[in-house]
């Protein structure tokens, strides 16, 4: 509230003298009242001479009698209070639990404050992820072992054997990759775990279900000739001809008098190629790519340039499942060498992984599993206005 007083109004000055001249206006005043004062008025001062400095104005005297008052200073209102700015609120996922992105918020009386937003980011269960891969794998040998087996039969060739692997590989890819990635390949999930795209846990189930998926289709390819009279009491020797090996078992040895390729030249060439199929499966399922379908053809083509290359060698292998498939069902000699084709893929999977993620490194969304992720819960939480 503001204060006030009035102000004493002086006393009103006394009429100027009548009769007196107007020094403006050069007319005679009206003359003074009789036993009035005559105020005497101060002519000009002569030319040349200096002016005095007028004096200080002095304040009209109060009226005479009444008591002195001193006026009151009018009071001036407080200004108001400037408000305090609005408290940074985090929001954004994990903003309840203080890492949330900072921003202000400003909110009405009949507005509310949301806190935080927390989405859970779910893909299939790891249960569906195993059974994707149990069915590619089975799918990529029963192609291109099969093709390898009847080889001698349908005049496919290495050419055809190399096709089956490859077909096989895109057909199995498109169908099931959205469900686990489509590795259908050990190398391929160790590349995979080591760039960060497949968790640690599922590593040795991802295997044991790769291993699985392939010894199935190589026991429905051994029953299949164990059908055939002819082989009768020859079968294992049989299907030892789609089983990788190295010196007198390389697939050239054939031609050069049991003559084949050493141990070190399977050794290096099953892990450059792995490497390149490993490099190329990180490339084309980038989540900077295009479609599913075009990772699709670069895995599979790649499978099936690599098996050309391999073939003679080492019967091509690029896959420690699809060797221990077609051992199991061969002869002995094929325990004895699938060492190097479990060695080779996984080392050369594992630099290659490495490579790609030092020098093609994706952005931080990026660095996520190779399963399509879905939102699968949004929890929101609410709080009103302060």
């Amino acid at each position: 509230m503001i204060m006030s007083q009035d102000k004493p109004e002086p006393d009103e000055a006394p009429d100027a003298p009548t009769g007196a001249t107007d020094s403006q206006q050069g007319t005679p005043a009206a003359a003074p009242a009789a036993g009035s004062p005559v105020t005497p008025t101060p002519s000009a001062p002569p030319a040349g001479a200096a002016v005095p400095a007028p004096g200080p104005a002095s304040a009209p005297a109060p009226n005479a009698g009444a008591p002195a008052a001193t006026p009151a200073t009018p009071t001036a209102a407080p200004a108001p209070a400037a408000a305090p700015a609005p408290a940074a609120i985090p929001v954004g996922y994990g903003a309840a639990s203080g890492y949330g992105t900072a921003s202000a918020v400003v909110a009405d009386e009949d507005e509310i404050e949301i806190e935080a937003v927390r989405a859970t980011l779910t893909g299939p269960s790891l249960v569906a992820r195993l059974g994707a891969e149990l069915f590619g794998t089975f799918v990529v040998v029963l192609a291109g072992v099969g093709a390898a087996l009847f080889a001698s039969v349908s005049g496919a060739g290495a050419v055809g054997i190399a096709l089956g692997f490859g077909f096989g590989t895109i057909a199995a890819f498109v169908a099931v990759s959205h469900v686990s990635g489509g590795h259908f390949n050990p190398a391929i999930t160790l590349g995979s775990t080591l760039a960060g795209r497949t968790p640690w846990a599922h590593l040795v189930p991802y295997w044991l279900a790769q291993l699985v998926g392939g010894a199935l289709a190589s026991a429905v390819l051994f029953v299949t000739a164990t059908s055939l009279p002819a082989l009768e009491g020859n079968e294992r020797t049989f299907f030892s001809g789609t089983a990788n090996g190295y010196g007198a078992h390389s697939p050239i040895a054939q031609s050069t008098n049991g003559e084949g390729f050493s141990m070190v030249a399977a050794l290096l060439l099953e892990g450059v190629l792995a490497a390149i199929l490993v490099g190329v499966y990180l490339g084309a399922t980038d989540r900077r790519g295009r479609t599913r379908q075009q990772a699709a053809f670069a895995v599979g083509l790649t499978v099936a340039f690599g098996m050309l290359v391999a073939y003679p060698v080492t019967g091509g292998s690029l896959n420690p499942a699809r060797s221990t498939a077609a051992a199991i069902f061969s002869e002995s000699w094929a325990w004895g060498q699938i060492w190097v084709f479990w060695v080779a893929p996984l080392v050369g999977a594992a630099l290659a992984a490495l490579l790609y993620r030092a020098f093609a490194t994706a952005p931080a969304d990026d660095d996520l599993l190779d399963e399509d992720l879905e939102i699968d819960e949004v929890e929101v939480e609410v709080q009103p206005a302060r």
